[in-house]
């Protein structure tokens, strides 16, 4: 059965519930009342009502759980994503030739960090950022950083599609 008619079917026996349980104090308020129905019968709807929502509780733990696992999973995946996005880079900082300085400021920059902000971090100058820069776009063989985090992804895309 598809989780969007369990939610249906859950909402519409909680609501059933509800509605027979406080329909009389709801419309007490304005004058209305209910013909009286004999206890057997009344005993009998009351039984269902409970039922109902018993059924659209157990019905709402069952979709909590699903949604759990499939946040667990979903957490699982992104952390392998991660893990195999950082060996991505670790292998192309490694194929570059990329010094020490050189891969924490790569890293800065795939991450998305300005020059200014990549010296202060670093406790440097402009200058020097912007030197080294220079030295990783000319090692990655690209000209600037958008064209350096398209490697990544592009590579990331490839082994998806390969697996």
């Amino acid at each position: 059965m598809s989780e969007r008619l369990l939610i249906i079917i859950a909402v519409l026996l909680q609501l059933i519930g509800c509605v027979f349980f406080a329909g009389q104090i709801v419309i007490a308020p304005f004058g209305l009342t209910l013909r009286p129905v004999p206890w057997q019968m009344y005993e009998v709807l009351e039984m269902m009502a409970a039922l109902a929502l018993g059924l659209g509780v157990v019905i709402g733990v069952i979709l909590m759980r699903r949604t759990q696992r499939m946040r667990a999973r979903a957490e699982l995946a992104l952390r392998h994503a991660s893990a195999a996005f950082g060996d991505v880079i670790a292998e192309r900082f490694e194929t570059w030739g990329l010094s020490k300085a050189e891969q924490d400021v790569a890293m800065f920059l795939i991450k998305g960090s300005s020059t200014a902000e990549i010296a202060q971090m670093r406790m440097t100058s402009e200058g020097t950022i912007k030197a080294q820069n220079a030295a990783i776009y000319r090692k990655a063989g690209v000209t600037g950083k958008t064209q350096l985090l398209s490697l990544f992804i592009e590579e990331l895309f490839a082994d998806d599609t390969e697996g």
